[in-house]
């Protein structure tokens, strides 16, 4: 439903004695999530987002959508994308902050499902649904740049906005009190289990390089799962996760049922101001331990022939993924193989653009790119199938999306690697290797094997903070 000339409310208080994580745990309310970044000095990075208590939320759950209200779940007889299309509001406000409100949450990479046919369904231990997303009437803003925080209200027409000035009122006071903030619960993982073992894993990726033998595929991308017994807050965990592994989406969403954390160096989609942009990441290095070292590992990786043939197809993939929903013409390479460093490694980093059609909405954009060929391999549907045969369990979150669609048009969703989901005293860790005609079947268990470490490090390393 549109809403025309709607009144957006907008608080604004000193933000210099606050942070991000300090207001989330003040915050009183359920269902909360925050979203935020390591790029905190640049426009990419400027804000973060807290919300909590959502006026009602979207699940598709095999191909069926539900309405979940007031504890209440009703089905809605109609596609997923069409419902977030036809329920969020449409507002034009006179602010540079990309999230007013709107919706917050993941799309699986299961979610493909709805639109290409990629395999029987496989076993799902988790039992989530395909996407989930949470729709907040209210948000709190950092903007790093001002050191300011907005306290953001929104109309959701029909739902509950009568008192909404007096929530954005109370909110104010209880974040300009400034409690002290309660401390968080240590978090453990433990006593993991793993999807596949070294055998087994080792003799999936035998069976891609067969297909990519034969001509079926260029490459694909394999992943193991590890289920351990979780214990604690999961807050914890991400909180060692941010300062371990900072990235430029950092999350945490709370269900309540579940809950969804993860830090990841990559944007699947983003859409603001007519444009929609992807950022395939392939390629990667360790820093160096010196400067110069630093260099030779940046020199070492541009002349990597394997490398630099990836990231080439990767870019391709992105340019044919935009060109079913933009504009003849419009999709160009921005920025082509650029290396961008973090804290502990170094990318091969391209951005692929280009201008929406104007019938599309930003969810059709998603739609279009999601999975990321990072995570899926080339050709696409292909791979996935191959993934669908191959691996032992439906993926889930993992190499899905995170992200919000924002009340005033604008999207942006990370790629869901380096995360972890927490349901029902589990928690489950996944990584993935991609693999070639030249792949080294051990060499691939071990890169699996190396993702996952660091991620078990940071849930097993989370003492009080």
């Amino acid at each position: 439903m549109k809403v025309e000339s709607p009144n957006i409310i907008i608080e604004e208080i000193e933000g210099d004695t606050l942070t991000p994580i300090s207001v989330y745990q003040m915050v009183s309310g359920k269902k909360k999530f925050l979203l935020e970044s390591s790029h905190k000095h640049n426009d990419s990075g400027r804000f973060s987002f807290i919300g909590c208590d959502p006026v009602f939320e979207l699940l598709n759950e095999k191909s069926e959508t539900y309405l979940v209200r007031e504890g209440t779940k009703v089905h809605i007889d109609e596609p997923f994308s069409t419902a977030v299309k036809t329920m969020l509001p449409k507002i034009n406000p006179a602010s540079d902050i990309p999230f007013i409100g709107g919706g917050v949450g993941y799309v699986s990479y299961d979610f493909i499902r709805e639109f290409e046919q990629i395999g029987l369904l496989k076993e799902d231990s988790l039992d989530m649904p395909e996407a989930h997303l949470m729709f907040f009437n209210e948000v709190i803003v950092f903007d790093h740049l001002k050191q300011k925080i907005n306290l953001i209200g929104i109309p959701f027409p029909g739902y509950g906005n009568e008192d909404l000035l007096e929530r954005i009122t109370s909110r104010k006071a209880e974040l300009s009190s400034a409690g002290k903030k309660q401390p968080s619960e240590t978090f453990s993982l433990k006593n993991f289990k793993a999807s596949q073992n070294k055998e087994e894993f080792e003799d999936t990726v035998r069976k891609a390089k067969s297909l990519i033998e034969e001509g079926e595929i260029f490459q694909v991308v394999l992943s193991r799962r590890l289920t351990g017994d979780a214990k604690g807050d999961p807050f914890s965990f991400y909180r060692k996760l941010r300062v371990n592994n900072p990235s430029p989406y950092m999350y945490f969403l709370d269900f309540e049922s579940y809950m969804v954390t993860g830090s990841s160096p990559e944007s699947l989609v983003k859409f603001q101001d007519g444009t929609i942009t992807t950022n395939p990441i392939a390629g990667t290095r360790p820093r160096g331990r010196t400067a110069e070292e630093d260099i030779l590992q940046e020199i070492e990786l541009r002349q990597d022939e394997k490398e630099l043939a990836e990231h080439k197809m990767l870019v391709d993939l992105s340019r044919n993924d935009l060109g079913r929903i933009c504009e003849i013409g419009s999709v160009m390479i921005k920025k082509f193989m650029e290396v961008e460093r973090y804290q502990f490694v170094m990318h091969l980093v391209s951005e692929v653009s280009g201008k929406l059609l104007p019938n599309a909405h930003p969810i059709d954009g998603l739609a279009a790119c999601i999975p990321a060929g990072t995570v899926s391999g080339a050709p696409k549907i292909r791979a996935m199938q191959i993934i669908n045969e191959l691996e032992a369990e439906k993926r889930g979150v993992y190499s899905g999306a995170v992200g919000y669609f924002s009340a005033c048009g604008s999207m942006d969703f990370a790629l869901a690697i380096r995360t972890l989901v927490v349901k029902d005293g589990k928690g489950y860790l996944q990584a993935g290797a991609g693999i070639v005609y030249d792949s080294d079947p051990t060499k691939e268990f071990d890169e699996t094997n190396h993702k996952l470490k660091a991620l078990m490090e940071a849930a097993n390393d989370t003492s009080d903070r």
